[in-house]
């Protein structure tokens, strides 16, 4: 670090988290209320509290920041509240619907479903016009582009009163000029209009991934760019002397011009920097294989780092539209503290996706919710005190919470409000090892190969129960938990994607190196520019390829890595092997003497920051045992009883000290339940490290 500090904002639904990381190695959390209408009002919330902790002006605090780092859910809320801007689309004749068709896709679960709602267009129809002109797969063009039609399309727009423009034309991947071609036009008679296309946004085959990604970004771009301008503004006016970096989907970082035009690689920004985070608490026990959970009050996120990488998402469909870039693979499940507990029309307990939120609440807020929540179970099995104080305004109350647990679950299944209160945690707890399951098992990983990272306010109560259910023998839980991605992105590096299609058989007679190696190295230099362009020179940058393999007549693709810039016949049999052995990861079954082919070439090129220093705890050599604070009735089983037990403030432990369950460790922003034959060691590196046994 050059300066004396770095900053990392998280700006989530509820909460935006500050991350003030010293030059000294300190880093301190601090929190303030989201204000979603103005991002920037919550920032300065945030810095007035960091100027009272500092003593200084927040401007001085900016000012003495070698970067500042700013996360936010601004595209992921446009997206899911459907606030973006009227969009018109540019797309081949013919294709009108494909947006609409959807492959002839249903989300799982839904498949045989005749009554599930077909998915929200972001562009009506009326709004997608037809445009003459073809190219063929292979780059001819074999009727030229029908310019008067794109020109009509364009006063069509401006009547309509369209803000941005997507455009996407069949295989442009292969012969972008048509899509340029319109580009110009409609940047020429439109100029305050957002216009973008499928070469520039997702330069990959795909018709309809392709037009789906375009259309999002679109739609977003312009939102997007006026929180940037705002962001930007204020960090000026307090005298930052860095551009504000934004997190990326992709797990990197990227200046506000690059965000302004790129929104779609933004949906993910807030839960994206959590790997890195994970990988950081987890690098002092020489681990490297980590499953992260970020537990907060409406959602639960999960993703998955092996061996140091972390698995990416491409392709796949983010609130029911479908987005081909590269995102950190997020499991999002509507399951958090706040996450409403109800019986179906069956009479069966389900506990989420509803969620109370921040208002009304859970019932225990005593904000006017009356549908219990997991929060509301939590203090009314002890993991909670009742009358504690929550965010400095809202006093939690055990009876309100337990009122609403035996009007509407217990008394209706005809059991007792404990064993209702402990099935509402239980289900949840299952609900969540399931999407663990997805990003793990189902992707070809043994999660009791992996440490499990609590993180989010509410994880420290259920993470341990997790493990147990899904076998994992290591729980860490930083002091930092509930600000845990705000502490990823002070760890992050700048990033850039760059995409390509290139199919190409990869047997002999049919491939061609010279061709391949020449693509590798175009991805490689466009992405050095940008991070020249960016202020760093080529010794301070790494690249990683990403090649798309499948085997010929195969309708998905495979993902594998390529760590050289330039492949020759023995790298060549190399890669066709690790593609033959994930494929037999992934599939169970591996087809070595079926032909293989090349699809969609990835490079990212990442230029690395400094990491911030860390300070470990001080304490004795030997500490003594740790005495509790307190005893508090809790209630570990569906068939147990009351157990007296031991309750440590967070604050007074000192490192070394190793703590027995059952017993809670009280934090200031999160509790920790330790149950029945687990144990916490609090670590130097104020982290809590929770395994099995005695």
């Amino acid at each position: 670090m050059r300066n004396q500090y770095r900053l990392g904002i998280d700006a989530g639904g509820t909460f935006t988290d500050f991350i003030l990381a010293d030059r000294d190695g300190s880093v301190q959390l601090f929190k303030a209320p989201s204000t979603p209408q103005d991002g920037t009002l919550a920032i300065r919330a945030g810095l007035a509290q960091i100027a009272d902790a500092t003593g200084r002006t927040p401007a001085d605090v900016i000012a003495n920041c070698d970067l500042c780092i700013n996360g936010t859910t601004v595209a992921l809320n446009a997206l899911i509240e459907r606030t973006g801007v009227k969009v018109g689309l540019l797309c081949t004749a013919g294709h009108e619907d494909s947006l609409e068709i959807r492959l002839g896709h249903k989300e799982e679960g839904h498949r045989y479903d005749a009554h599930y709602p077909p998915a929200h267009m972001l562009v009506p129809r009326h709004l997608r016009r037809p445009i003459g002109g073809r190219i063929l797969g292979d780059g001819r063009e074999h009727s030229p582009l029908d310019e008067r039609a794109v020109r009509d399309a364009i006063e069509y727009f401006r009547a309509e009163g369209v803000e941005a423009v997507a455009i996407s034309f069949v295989w442009s991947v292969r012969n972008p000029s048509h899509e340029k071609r319109a580009a110009e036009l409609v940047r020429s008679a439109l100029p305050g209009v957002f216009v973008c296309t499928g070469v520039e946004v997702f330069p990959q085959i795909r018709e309809y991934t392709r037009t789906s990604t375009t259309v999002v970004n679109a739609y977003l771009s312009p939102v997007m760019a006026r929180y940037v301008e705002r962001i930007d503004a204020l960090f000026e006016e307090l005298g930052a002397q860095q551009p504000v970096r934004y997190f990326q989907s992709n797990g990197g970082l990227a200046p506000g011009n690059v965000m302004r035009d790129r929104a779609v690689n933004a949906i993910n920004s807030g839960p994206a920097s959590a790997p890195q985070a994970g990988l950081s608490v987890a690098r002092p026990f020489g681990i490297d294989n980590v499953i992260t959970v970020d537990m907060g009050g409406t959602s639960f996120d999960i993703t998955l780092t092996n061996a140091g990488r972390t698995n990416f998402s491409k392709d796949v469909d983010f609130l029911r539209q479908r987005i081909g870039v590269p995102m950190i693979q997020v499991e999002t499940l509507g399951a958090g503290g706040g996450s409403i507990a109800h019986l179906d029309e069956f009479g069966m307990l389900q506990v989420g996706p509803r969620s109370a939120g921040a208002k009304p609440g859970p019932v225990c807020y005593g904000k006017g919710g009356s549908e219990p929540t997991v929060t509301d179970a939590n203090l009314a099995l002890g993991y909670l005190p009742d009358g504690a104080l929550l965010g400095g305004s809202i006093r939690l109350n055990r009876q309100a919470a337990l009122d609403a647990i035996r009007q509407k679950i217990a008394d209706p299944l005809g059991i007792s409000v404990e064993r209702a209160a402990f099935g509402i945690t239980t289900l949840v707890n299952l609900n969540m090892v399931n999407g663990i399951r997805r990003v793990s098992i189902e992707r070809g990983h043994d999660p009791r190969d992996f440490a499990l990272i609590g993180a989010g306010g509410a994880a420290g109560m259920h993470v341990v129960r997790l493990a147990e259910e899904i076998g994992i023998h290591t729980v860490l839980i930083p002091k930092v938990a509930s600000g845990l991605c705000a502490f990823g992105q002070i760890l992050s590096d700048v990033r850039y994607d760059q995409l390509t299609t290139l199919p190409m058989r990869l047997d002999a007679g049919h491939v061609d190196l010279d061709r391949l190696n020449r693509a590798l190295a175009d991805l490689r230099r466009q992405g050095l520019v940008n991070l020249r362009d960016d202020g760093f020179g080529d010794e301070a940058s790494s690249c990683h390829y990403t090649l798309e393999m499948r085997y010929l007549g195969q309708i998905h693709e495979c993902s594998v890595e390529l760590e050289a810039h330039q492949l020759d016949e023995v790298g060549l049999a190399t890669l066709c092997e690790a593609f033959h052995a994930r494929h037999q990861t992934l599939y169970s079954y591996s087809e070595r003497s079926s032909p293989v082919e090349l699809v969609n070439l990835e490079c990212s090129v990442i230029g690395q920051l400094p990491r911030p220093p860390h300070r470990e705890l001080q304490g004795p050599a030997n500490p003594p045992s740790p005495v509790p604070d307190s005893l508090r009735p809790m209630l570990f089983s569906a068939e147990g009883e009351w157990q007296s037990t031991a309750v440590f403030n967070g604050n007074r432990l000192l490192p070394g000290q190793t703590v027995q369950g059952p017993c809670v460790i009280e934090e200031d922003t999160t509790n920790i339940v330790v149950p029945p034959g687990w144990q916490a060691t609090l670590e130097p590196s104020a982290t809590y490290r929770v395994t099995c046994g005695a």
